[in-house]
Order: structure tokens, then C-alpha cells, then sequence
């Protein structure tokens, strides 16, 4: 039985290749955008195409920041801004509605649970044009709060965290926290978060990233006078004429916050699941 367990876990060469393989094929393209960054424009379409970074970043970064459609520094402002909150928000709200399904008893639990989980069964796109409408009637066309508000809460999230509480919290540790006189909203603060810390981590960088690139509600409630950076993407964009190395000099600068917030994130996740381990 040992034998063939360590047969099984037992890593080939071709498992080496194969991993070798998927690293640069997912690293290529992070790769080809900084060299056309960093090359002119006529760079792109020459043949066969540069494989090395040029010396033009700066001319390209600098027709950027001269793009006055663009508005890319405030695009980059706004984004942090929105993603912050919103991950914030649904984390916070997550853990805590994760924590109610997965603990608590109440009438209602279930029934409002399956409510939650039909929600992700409906595509965004179908609620555009009248959550659109709604933005013009509370006056939030072309401000944060359009793109903030509607995000603050993610059943994706709730559903998330419910899993994950049902088996990291136990019923006897809460128990015992109500015994030393604990309420419930201790109880959430200085038992369960910390126990839910490498799935909310989890949970945060997805909401990050996700609301980092969001494209399409962004560019149907803003402008290019207050817009999030993939906003101000398109705006660099003309009808018969883009300068891809602007294009692709503006891109690699937005994808520096992402890879922070992972480095970030991934020390959570990686200090959350220790922190369990030492405690099983």
C-alpha cells in the first residue's frame, strides 16, 4: 500500500516538461506586452517580432499621460479606489453572512440561502439596462457610486464563505466563546474571521481582480472624464488608427497594482493556512 502511494505522488520528467510548458505559455503574453512597450511602434509589425524590450517605454508612457481622452492617471485612481472598497465590502459582508448560514439557527436559513445561490444563476447582462435606468434616476451617472454600490455585496462570495466556515469553525469553539460571555459579533471578530482568514484572503484577491478589469457596466455608466482604467484602455483607442505600444505601455503600468495585491493576498493565504496548521 505505501508502495503504490509512492508510486503515485512519484513526479516524471514529462510532469516537469508539462509544467515547464504551461509556465511559459501563461508568462508569454505578460512577457510580449512589456516588449512592445518598450519598442516603437512600427516594432509590431515587423518580422519575426522583437523578443527583447526596447529602450521607449518613456516616449510611449509619456504619450499616455499627454492622451487627454484618456485620462489615464485618474482612470488609475478610480480603480483603486472602487477596488478597494469593494473588496472590502464583500469581504466583510461575505464572512459575515458566510458565518449566519453556517452557525447560526434561524427561521428563514435555508429558504434565503437558496435565494442567494439562484442569484448567481442570472446572467449580469440581463440586469444591465434596468440597473442602467436606476443609475439615472438616483443621479449616479458618471460617478463611483454606479460602479461601487451595485458591487457591494457578491453572492458568490456569502456562498463561498458559508462553505468554508461549516468546516473550519467548530460548533464547540463557538460554544465555548459564548460560555466566556462572547456575543455574536465577537464571536465573528475575534473567533471566526480569523478562522476564515486563507478563504477570505482567497475571496479578496478574486473580488480584486475582478473588479479591476470590469469593462462593460464601468463604460456604459462613466465617461472618459471620470473613468476606471480599463475605461480609459478604450479611450486610447481610435476608430481607424491605434498606437499599440501607447496601448501596450499603458496596460503593463495597470497590471503593477494586480500583482501587488496578489503578492499581498498570497502572503495572507499562504500566513492563514500555517497559522491553521500549527493550530490542528
Amino acid at each position: 500500500m505505501v508502495a503504490a502511494s509512492a508510486r503515485l505522488w512519484k513526479t516524471s520528467p514529462l510532469t516537469y516538461i508539462a509544467l515547464v510548458i504551461g509556465v511559459l505559455a501563461s508568462i508569454y503574453p505578460f512577457y510580449y506586452m512589456f516588449v512592445i512597450a518598450t519598442r516603437s511602434l512600427d516594432a509590431i509589425n515587423s518580422v519575426p517580432p522583437p523578443i527583447t524590450p526596447g529602450d521607449a517605454f518613456g516616449a510611449n508612457f509619456q504619450r499616455v499621460l499627454d492622451n487627454d481622452a484618456a485620462n489615464f492617471v485618474k482612470g488609475i485612481v478610480n480603480s483603486v479606489i472602487v477596488s478597494t472598497v469593494v473588496t472590502v465590502a464583500v469581504v466583510l459582508t461575505g464572512t459575515l453572512a458566510g458565518f449566519a448560514f453556517a452557525k447560526l439557527r434561524f427561521r428563514g436559513r435555508g429558504a434565503l440561502l437558496l435565494l442567494t445561490i439562484v442569484t448567481m444563476m442570472v446572467p449580469t447582462q440581463l440586469g444591465l439596462i434596468p440597473l442602467w435606468g436606476m443609475m439615472q434616476e438616483l443621479n449616479w451617472y458618471d460617478t463611483l457610486y454606479a460602479v461601487t454600490v451595485p458591487f457591494l455585496v457578491s453572492a458568490f462570495g456569502v456562498f463561498m464563505m458559508r462553505q468554508y466556515a461549516t468546516q473550519a469553525v467548530s460548533d464547540e469553539l463557538i460554544e465555548a466563546a459564548r460560555v466566556d460571555g462572547c456575543s455574536t459579533l465577537r464571536i465573528y471578530w475575534n473567533v471566526v474571521l480569523p478562522a476564515l482568514r486563507p478563504a477570505a484572503a482567497v475571496l479578496g484577491l478574486l473580488t480584486f481582480m475582478d473588479t479591476w478589469n470590469q469593462f462593460l457596466w464601468p463604460y456604459a455608466v462613466l465617461t472618459n472624464d471620470n473613468p476606471t482604467l480599463q475605461v480609459s484602455l478604450a479611450f486610447l483607442s481610435y476608430a481607424y488608427y491605434t498606437d499599440y505600444a501607447q496601448v501596450f505601455a499603458a496596460t503593463a503600468v495597470g497590471t503593477v497594482p494586480l500583482l501587488l495585491v496578489f503578492v499581498f493576498f498570497g502572503r495572507q493565504i499562504i500566513g492563514g493556512i500555517m497559522e491553521g496548521a500549527v493550530k490542528s
